[in-house]
């Protein structure tokens, strides 16, 4: 049978797929070949400084309930309270805590929970020069500790509208 003119390329391709190596199985990797790193996980962001009072409360609030999980409670309020204790805190322009003090309490059992919550927390709290006047040396500010009968607590900041 005669070859045509419009068959002549296509005989060409087939004999030149005809003149290639055929490819190689791929060889198995070794057992002991170590795993290729996932990728790093990146770290959370740090919170931005706070622009206000009242987000900068909202950090340290969540500061020292992060340092107290087992002197916290969740959830709705009870209806009457057993005890409340008002501190009054000041924290210096690097976020150091330089002094902590009960402004009101009836309970002094309340008044010791509160106090030792604020110094668990061990990492200093956010600097607070953004929100001082040059002059000021610390940013004083008062939290309200609501505890249950159990002496577990919810911080007034965290604990929204009741």
């Amino acid at each position: 049978m005669p070859i045509t003119r419009a068959a002549i390329p296509f005989a060409i391709v087939m004999a030149l797929a005809a003149c290639q190596k055929a490819p190689e199985p791929a060889a198995p990797a070794p057992a002991s070949a170590p795993a290729t790193p996932s990728p790093p996980v990146a770290a959370p962001e740090p919170e931005p400084p706070a622009d206000t009072i009242a987000a900068y409360k909202l950090l340290v609030a969540r500061q020292i309930v992060a340092a107290n999980p087992d002197s916290t409670f969740d959830g709705p309020l009870p209806a009457m309270l057993p005890a409340i204790v008002v501190l009054d805190l000041s924290i210096g322009r690097d976020g150091t805590l330089k002094k902590v003090r009960v402004h009101r309490s009836r309970d002094s059992e309340a008044s010791a929970v509160a106090l030792a919550a604020v110094h668990r927390v061990t990492e200093a709290f956010p600097p607070t020069a953004q929100l001082m006047r040059k002059r000021d040396k610390t940013l004083d500010f008062s939290e309200t500790f609501l505890f249950n009968e159990r002496y577990q607590f919810q911080l007034r900041t965290l604990s929204g509208p009741q």
